[in-house]
């Protein structure tokens, strides 16, 4: 879809970006988004995932949320109310944690935000073992397979960014 184009030499990264919101490159925006979707989300699992996050990812989530707890039931919330396929995500927003819910390829780097952790609510991601019941899919990856150890890594990155430029 891209060879020849001034996009052909980008990183994925930089394809999305160019891409978003333009109707004319709206197939290359979806293909190239959902690989980087996906691509990211595979490092948000791993085996024997869940339980508590490294220090400073549980402070920031105690600060924005009020606990860890309360961080993962807003992820899970958000996973379970998105309309149709899409994402929720654990995103940095200047120095401070939200969680957001994108549809379809949407991304939320788009939006300026730093996304640190995503749970994939397409039906692909979990129909085959729960069927119709996603809000078992989304809590069995809160709960066991979350790589907390990613997020926290996403998060001083970002934020030695900030402060180092």
């Amino acid at each position: 879809m891209i060879v020849g184009t001034e996009l052909a030499d980008l990183p994925l990264d930089q394809i999305v970006t160019a891409t978003v919101g333009k109707a004319d490159r709206a197939s290359i925006f979806n293909n190239a988004a959902q690989a980087w979707n996906h691509s990211f989300y595979w490092h948000c699992l791993k085996p024997q995932g869940g339980g508590e996050p490294p220090a400073a990812l549980k402070r920031k989530m105690e600060t924005a949320f009020g606990s860890v707890d309360a961080c993962k039931t807003e992820l899970a919330n958000h996973a379970v109310a998105q309309f149709g396929s899409g994402w929720a995500w654990l995103v940095l927003e200047g120095s401070k944690l939200k969680v957001v819910k994108t549809a379809n390829a949407d991304t939320p780097f788009t939006q300026g935000l730093k996304p640190l952790l995503a749970i994939d609510v397409w039906e692909h991601a979990y129909y085959l073992d729960y069927q119709n019941k996603r809000a078992d899919h989304v809590n069995a990856v809160i709960d066991k397979l979350t790589n907390w150890e990613f997020a926290a890594a996403n998060l001083e990155s970002f934020e030695q960014h900030r402060r180092y430029g």
